[in-house]
């Protein structure tokens, strides 16, 4: 079920990277995340007042949670400032580069997940696993290179830089996100951090505002709240495989990432986005990797 859980994940962040590609267009980035964490606290905040007043609306459910101690949110609060942190740069990111380029980028994240993986949960993959790994890593190697040919210097661009960090911290996340969802409910840390962000976000955005006013003017877009729905259920399918005991972050991470094939597809037929035909090579040996992991892991 875990696996499943897995690619249900992947293809809702394919689309989550779609409607943050149009949020962000010509739009500022500090507000156009706050609404997203707040948007995504709304969603799960009458989850979050039935469990802490104890009024029962979801009792028996699997939208029941119990409320937990001060140890558990300062576990979750933890996660938020990782969390919110990747996300500050990776909206810069994909707000300046393509998304055929921040998706192969964003999708190195499972080699760093994997090492983690390995030295701290010690787990092991088997052949099959092994091969669709590599084959996963080869492939993003060389989509990422195609970014040259679009006259993008890796080694110079904040942006790419952005996204890079932005990859790093995400990869944090997922290992942190085994080492939690092992002792906390899933809607529990869902709801909560979501709860914590806003309030985080919320600041940063009184300070941005009041030290740079002149910042770049935000305007309404309807894909902002498609932003929060999609990561939101996204995160909730992903939540739930990690509680599985047999889960392998390293496997589900590496599933998560393969949201790179939605959202370069989207960015050929709907942005319109160039160099395609030698990035598509690379997103089939990714397709292929996938099917190994997949069959692997059954």
């Amino acid at each position: 079920m875990w696996l499943f859980l897995a690619f249900i994940s992947a293809a809702l962040l394919g689309f989550y990277d779609v409607a943050k590609k149009h949020a962000l267009k010509d739009n500022a980035v500090p507000q156009v995340l706050l609404l997203n964490t707040l948007f995504s606290t709304l969603l799960f905040l009458p989850l979050l007042i039935s469990s802490q007043i104890g009024l029962g609306w979801f009792e028996g459910s699997q939208f029941d949670f119990e409320p937990q101690g001060l140890h558990a949110h300062i576990l979750i609060a933890i996660k938020s400032i990782i969390v919110l942190s990747s996300w500050l740069f990776g909206y810069f990111g994909i707000k300046h580069l393509p998304l055929t380029i921040v998706g192969p980028i964003n999708a190195t994240r499972p080699v760093i997940v994997l090492i983690g993986a390995l030295l701290i949960f010690g787990e092991r993959l088997n052949g099959l696993q092994w091969i669709g790994v590599l084959l996963a890593l080869v492939s993003l190697f060389l989509l990422s290179r195609a970014g040259k040919r679009e006259g993008i210097n890796f080694a110079h661009n904040r942006w790419i830089f952005c996204v890079a960090t932005a990859a790093i911290l995400g990869a944090a996340s997922g290992l942190y996100d085994r080492y939690i969802m092992q002792e906390l409910e899933p809607l529990f840390v869902q709801s909560w951090y979501n709860l914590y962000q806003l309030g985080m976000m919320a600041t940063a955005v009184i300070v941005i505002t009041l030290l740079q006013p002149n910042r770049t003017k935000f305007h309404w877009s309807w894909a902002i709240p498609m932003i929060s729905i999609l990561l939101s259920a996204a995160d909730m399918a992903y939540f739930r495989a990690l509680a599985e005991q047999d889960a392998m972050i390293s496997v589900v991470s590496m599933i998560r990432r393969s949201s790179v094939v939605v959202s370069f597809a989207c960015g050929a037929l709907m942005l319109h986005e160039r160099n395609l035909r030698a990035k598509a090579i690379d997103l089939l040996l990714i397709l292929i990797g996938m099917i190994f992991l997949y069959f692997g892991s059954r």
